[in-house]
């Protein structure tokens, strides 16, 4: 999934990001100067973890959006949100809107 995110949203940069602490993010993707955290969640019902809050602070992203197989799209915090996978499909630029 994440090859096929950067192969379709071409950023100027890409990167996996975690501490020395335990805190992750599977993708950090730069285009045109925004910062755009990526989840990618196997469970249903996503939560808010701390490693999202610890990326979505320490980085200064515009969003972070956690993509899972569920089928709703709703908000995490302010600009932190859930995107079902099927939602992308066909459009992973949208990742980026």
């Amino acid at each position: 999934m994440i090859e096929e995110v950067i192969r379709a949203t071409t950023p100027d940069e890409a990167y996996f990001w975690g501490t020395h602490s335990g805190a992750e993010l599977d993708l950090l993707i730069i285009k045109d100067g925004k910062r755009i955290g990526l989840e990618c969640k196997r469970m249903d019902a996503p939560r808010l973890t701390p490693s999202m809050r610890a990326a979505f602070t320490d980085l200064e992203l515009s969003k972070l959006l956690v993509i899972y197989p569920g089928p709703h799209l709703y908000a995490l915090a302010e600009n932190i949100r859930t995107i079902p996978l099927a939602h992308l499909a066909g459009r992973p630029e949208t990742l980026l809107e």
